[in-house]
């Protein structure tokens, strides 16, 4: 039995897939399946060590962006596109997966269209309220839909849809306390706010937060991920606003990317999260935390802005729209939220409720179902 999954170009693609991976080898090795082989097919393997860990097979393929402003870029990625739907029909046909798994995003495209030119059974899922242009698309052919949220199954057939809620690698689901206040140099009699910007980080959060980080560290402790490329821009502006010698700076923790480990300690340690309105709301949820949610206002379908409102509505997080962010606000939103213990108790609660734990189960057996059934 083969399966191939698909997706890329941020973590918000590569990690549900995990997800879905790692419960599928669970479900291999539970019914004794013999001979599977996972693969995945990407114009990048993201993470090497993650797949590798997973029992996963890279094939490259390459992808084309399509930008939604006019770049002579647009039409260089036409011929990537083309040369990548050829390296996946010729790399599938080789391989002869049994289903195919399509996560979203430009770097499925070529995947999916060589498993539509075999005729070879397709899977997606969708993270996002709105749904993405490649998902929208294989969402004609594809022969199960799975979607994160209720909204998203509007615009497939009804007759294909299952509303499983969001895959989360199970690596991170458990907040972790022991060790993280020592291995994250933090004091645990001080509270401590989590600024997540996903694994590109959010430059406007970053900006804010450095803006209002000399109140914020009066009282609390930050960690603040920033994304790699970020790093020393970042490094730079905290040094303006606090000053080289400042004390302050021993409560302030920068991170460009957080590993599995640092992720969970992190989560740990914070009764308060503060991040975009992406994949990563699941794993808010996951960890049952009160969180104040800013979510791009350009995104594709505006998914984010609905993606935030959907989890607000549930009473799990607060949302702040790019337009009405300020330093000001954001600071009393802080404080209004670490104040108050009852509404937080209440938010964790709705978070709790909002996270689907059995998501990646429900995909990986239906997944199987597919494969098994194809093999024969």
């Amino acid at each position: 039995m083969k399966i191939l999954f698909t997706g890329g170009g941020s973590g918000g693609h590569f990690y549900p897939i995990i997800a879905i991976a790692q419960k599928i080898n669970e479900l291999i090795q539970k019914e004794k399946i013999l001979d599977a082989k996972l693969y995945f097919m990407s114009d990048s393997p993201y993470n090497k060590a993650v797949l590798y860990e997973n029992e996963m097979i890279f094939v490259f393929a390459s992808a084309g962006k399509v930008r939604r402003y006019f770049s002579i870029l647009n039409i260089i990625d036409i011929f990537k596109t083309v040369a990548g739907v050829i390296k996946a029909f010729l790399s599938m046909y080789l391989i002869y997966p049994d289903v195919v798994v399509g996560k979203g995003g430009y770097a499925s495209f070529p995947a999916l269209m060589a498993a539509k030119l075999l005729r070879i059974p397709v899977v997606i899922h969708e993270s996002d309220s709105y749904p993405g242009r490649t998902n929208m698309w294989a969402g004609k052919f594809a022969e199960r839909i799975a979607v994160s949220y209720e909204e998203a199954g509007k615009h497939f057939p009804a007759n294909k849809v299952a509303f499983t809620g969001q895959p989360v690698r199970k690596e991170i689901l458990i907040p972790l306390q022991s060790g993280a206040y020592e291995y994250l140099k933090l004091s645990p009699d001080l509270p401590t706010i989590f600024i997540l910007g996903g694994s590109s980080g959010a430059k406007l959060i970053n900006e804010t937060i450095i803006d209002i980080l000399p109140e914020l560290l009066q009282k609390y402790q930050v960690i603040h991920q920033v994304g790699g490329d970020k790093m020393k821009e970042t490094q730079a502006l905290v040094s303006v606003v606090l000053g080289e010698d400042s004390p302050l700076k021993e409560r302030y923790r920068m991170f460009g990317y957080l590993n599995s480990l640092a992720l969970r300690m992190a989560a740990g340690t914070s009764p308060l999260i503060i991040s975009r309105g992406g994949s990563t709301i699941f794993e808010i949820a996951a960890w049952g935390l009160p969180s104040i949610i800013i979510p791009i206002k350009d995104s594709n379908g505006d998914h984010q802005r609905k993606n935030a409102f959907n989890y607000g509505r549930s009473g799990a997080g607060v949302v702040i729209e790019e337009i009405n962010l300020s330093p000001h606000l954001l600071l009393a939103e802080i404080n209004g939220l670490m104040g108050d213990k009852e509404r937080k108790e209440k938010m964790s609660k709705n978070a709790k409720d909002f996270y689907k734990a059995d998501a990646a189960e429900k995909i990986a057996r239906e997944v199987l179902k597919i494969a098994l059934r194809h093999e024969e």
